[in-house]
């Protein structure tokens, strides 16, 4: 099946009184709208990689990702949905959840395996599948220069300029593809990267050893609320409040922490009045199936 995704990924008005009283004009990317399961930068990311797999006539798609990861349940709708077989190498113990549910509801092959050997992807590739002419390496997040261009082609659906563009950052890849895009359209817009995990700042060498041109951008490592998949009270009410009041679906792991770090600037007056700021909307909302007990205050 030819690899083509048709993109809707609209971008609609976050109002908030504070954006008011501050005059600052708010946008949300929504990328979570582009595909159920392969939604945000998940198909962004995998695009190219598909490509790149189809042409070197491999079928089988090898990939890795936590009990809960969104890139293996995108991973798995992809290759159901373009002809390949997918295997999913899980780090840590064998787990039932929603999540992996899905992933084997789409036929992807899942291995569970140690935290530490998890930790050498490209070994644990080579034990399973280095016999395997068909198997293709995706790493952990989709984290690749082919992901990179497909995150760059973001830009190009932009209909404005806006001096500020924030993202949540992970592996680094979607922030240095839509900084290759903002380059390419030789764009002057500020670009905000949040990362989610504790001690972020090494998120710039991963960004940065994926761009060709050197590029100022703020780096945002005080909004991880304890670390990858970690929460607050006060995060999480954030995220209820955001959900109840825009009817837009985010979750606590990327896209709220993203959010609550674009907020909270805006409240220390960290924006010129009159400035048009962007903030993508990297989907990954199956996450929110495994947190349900951590909104104690929903009745």
């Amino acid at each position: 099946m030819p690899i083509t995704l048709d993109i809707f990924s609209p971008i609609h008005r976050w109002q908030h009184p504070l954006f008011t009283e501050k005059g600052l004009n708010v946008f949300i990317k929504r990328d979570d709208l582009i595909h159920p399961l392969i939604s945000g930068n998940k198909w962004r990311k995998l695009k190219y990689a598909l490509l790149k797999a189809q042409a070197e006539d491999k079928n089988h798609l090898v990939t890795f990702g936590g009990a809960y990861s969104n890139h293996l349940l995108a991973t798995a709708a992809a290759a159901a949905q373009f002809g390949f077989k997918a295997t999913g190498i899980v780090r840590g113990e064998e787990v039932q959840n929603d999540t992996l549910f899905l992933c084997r509801l789409h036929s992807m092959q899942l291995i569970f395996v140690s935290r530490d050997a998890y930790r050498n992807k490209p070994a644990l590739f080579e034990e399973y599948f280095g016999s395997d002419e068909q198997a293709y390496f995706i790493d952990e997040g989709g984290a690749s220069a082919e992901a990179v261009q497909g995150c760059s082609e973001l830009v190009n659906e932009l209909p404005r300029v806006y001096e500020h563009l924030f993202c949540a950052c992970g592996t680094g890849t979607t922030a240095a593809g839509i900084i290759t895009g903002l380059q390419q359209h030789q764009l002057f817009t500020q670009f905000h990267a949040v990362p989610v995990l504790k001690n972020g700042e090494f998120m710039r060498d991963e960004i940065n050893r994926y761009l060709t041109i050197p590029f100022s951008y703020q780096l945002h490592t005080d909004y991880h609320f304890g670390g990858y998949a970690k929460t607050t009270p006060e995060l999480l009410q954030f995220v209820q409040n955001f959900i109840a009041t825009t009817g837009i679906l985010i979750e606590p792991v990327y896209t709220g922490k993203m959010l609550y770090a674009l907020f909270d600037r805006a409240q220390r007056n960290h924006f010129a009045s009159g400035s048009n700021i962007l903030a993508v909307h990297s989907g990954g909302m199956m996450g929110l199936l495994g947190m349900k007990d951590r909104f104690t205050t929903i009745k």
